[in-house]
């Protein structure tokens, strides 16, 4: 495992060129935010699966196994949007935690 942020986005950029040579039309931000949609509503599904709000019979590990790969296809889709609208995503997730850092700093915790 082991990959830096840079490297998980490099390595999902790669994916969405070769589903690009297949899929019908070309994604622009309305499709990304649709697919996002989508995205966290089954992890919407998996999270109630976890917390026993429906009768499963499915073992823990293959519902972990789930958990994971929705959260890692929301953050592919947030990639594909940050792509779309030229966002530095790294640059722009330090910045913000940097903001968070000044803000909790200033209420003293």
């Amino acid at each position: 495992m082991g990959k830096t942020f840079g490297e998980m986005i490099e390595m999902y950029r790669d994916v969405v060129k070769r589903f690009n040579k297949i899929e019908l039309n070309e994604w622009n931000a309305q499709g990304a935010m649709i697919e996002l949609a989508k995205q966290v509503g089954e992890l919407s599904k998996w999270v109630m699966y976890k917390e026993k709000y429906y009768a499963f019979e499915e073992n823990e590990e293959t519902v972990n196994m789930r958990l994971g790969n929705e959260m890692a296809d929301v953050i592919a889709q947030v990639i594909r949007l940050a792509d779309v609208y030229n966002i530095d995503l790294e640059k722009a997730y330090i910045e913000a935690r940097e903001d968070e850092a000044r803000y909790l700093d200033s209420r003293g915790v």
